[in-house]
């Protein structure tokens, strides 16, 4: 059913669509990660956001008409917003704007991401876009939704579902289907305990991306229509896709390599295992993720930092990064870095060793540390000395433990252990 695009016809759609970033999610999954934050705002990959990802997919794909949907804990997230995606232009109609949850159902806040949006038709109508796009705004990945609203056109289709394959094990925390030789969904289930494999295939399934496209009219009505419903979840795959099947054109479009035509590089960072496992791809040589792909940039907000800074070259006392990602404002001052990624404003003190940790912004780790299969939360203090990693038993004493190994250190642990005093930063710190 596919066939080749016209650039034109691709961005006369784009430039019709109104994309709806769900960012909304408690993300309990991460645990301490979004104890204060929703999950969209958890930061990733050095610099960024995850909610930059869904973003930038639209700015990139020329939709330029977005709704941001928040509702628990969205403060960091409305900052981040407002600081770092306020350049597109309003008089030519472009605009990121966001949206809390404010009640449109008299005591009701949002029942579920159908409800979401259905609560917010007002807007959406009050621009008329031809086209809906509804995106999950917590996943990590990059796509051109161009040729994804062309297949939902060209199919004449009611809703177009975002696929991929993800292995079995994994599928019951998505939304799981079946479909024909042509694409159309034959059935679809939310979160299923025991997932069916795709055919021909005992250890894969087929998931939902969480991207939904609706004609504007079609929508409305199908969530109008489950607004009303009182035995309804109020949830896009729970009620919505699977209620519209059989009664309405309902296909799923494969996320693919334009190139290769193999599966692109798509990850939910939903759990400790997943956001760490993501974040140290990024290390590799080549990773799946390129984020030096000037054709497709990833936007954000970035603070205005000095660069990194590597100082003391003794043994024993030597700065140094090996196979690793260190961003902006960073100082590494006499200790090892290896296989690990820090984000911005980091501090590592003389004769520390990290290896194979996921450092969030402005972390201050002391002297004499040794840490290894470690994230560790944003603003945290690592005191001297500290070491985690090497005793499975003593670090699920102090920190949560996941069942890969991977150990989360936050603050609140921190101040149960009576850390240390912040070391002091910037170059008096570097020279001691």
């Amino acid at each position: 059913m596919r066939r080749r695009k016209s650039a034109r016809f691709v961005s006369q759609l784009t430039r019709n669509t109104m994309g709806i970033v769900m960012a909304g999610g408690r993300g309990a999954r991460l645990h301490a990660l979004t104890a204060n934050r929703a999950k969209p705002a958890t930061p990733f990959g050095g610099k960024y956001r995850i909610v930059d990802f869904s973003l930038s997919n639209c700015v990139n794909s020329d939709v330029r008409q977005i709704l941001i949907l928040t509702q628990y804990k969205a403060h960091t997230l409305i900052q981040h917003i407002q600081r770092g995606w306020g350049f597109l232009r309003g008089e030519l109609g472009e605009f990121v704007e966001i949206v809390p949850a404010q009640q449109k159902l008299g005591e009701i806040w949002y029942r579920g991401t159908a409800d979401a949006v259905c609560q917010n038709l007002d807007i959406i109508e009050q621009y008329g876009p031809e086209f809906v796009l509804v995106l999950a705004g917590d996943h990590v990945y990059k796509m051109d939704y161009g040729p994804l609203i062309a297949f939902h056109v060209e199919n004449n289709a009611d809703i177009t579902v975002g696929v991929i394959q993800a292995p079995l094990s994994q599928a019951s925390e998505f939304g799981v289907m079946t479909i024909d030789h042509d694409a159309r969904i034959l059935r679809f289930d939310e979160k299923p305990e025991h997932p069916e494999p795709m055919p021909g295939s005992s250890d894969t399934a087929l998931v939902s991306m969480g991207i939904y496209v609706f004609g504007r009219e079609f929508l409305a009505e199908r969530l109008r229509q489950d607004c009303r419903d009182p035995d309804s979840a109020h949830d896009f795959g729970r009620n919505i896709i699977p209620g519209s099947i059989g009664a309405h054109s309902v296909y799923a479009y494969a996320f693919e390599n334009v190139e290769t035509q193999a599966q692109a590089y798509w990850r939910d960072v939903g759990t400790i295992d997943a956001f760490y496992a993501a974040n140290m791809e990024l290390v590799h040589v080549k990773p799946e993720l390129n984020l030096y792909d000037e054709d497709w940039p990833i936007w954000t907000y970035q603070e205005q930092v000095p660069p990194a800074k590597f100082v003391l070259d003794e043994a024993g006392r030597r700065g140094t990064a090996i196979n690793s990602l260190t961003a902006g404002g960073c100082i590494v001052s006499g200790a090892a870095i290896r296989e690990s990624l820090l984000f911005y404003g980091v501090t590592v003190g003389e004769k520390s060793e990290v290896h194979r940790c996921v450092v969030l912004p402005k972390v201050t780790i002391g002297k004499a540390c040794r840490l290894r299969n470690v994230v560790i939360d944003e603003g945290c203090v690592i005191p001297d000395g500290l070491v985690v990693g090497e005793d499975p038993d003593k670090d699920a004493e102090r920190f949560y433990c996941t069942d890969q190994g991977i150990v989360l250190i936050t603050s609140d642990k921190l101040t149960e252990l009576g850390d240390s005093e912040p070391a002091p930063r910037g170059d008096v710190a570097a020279a001691s």
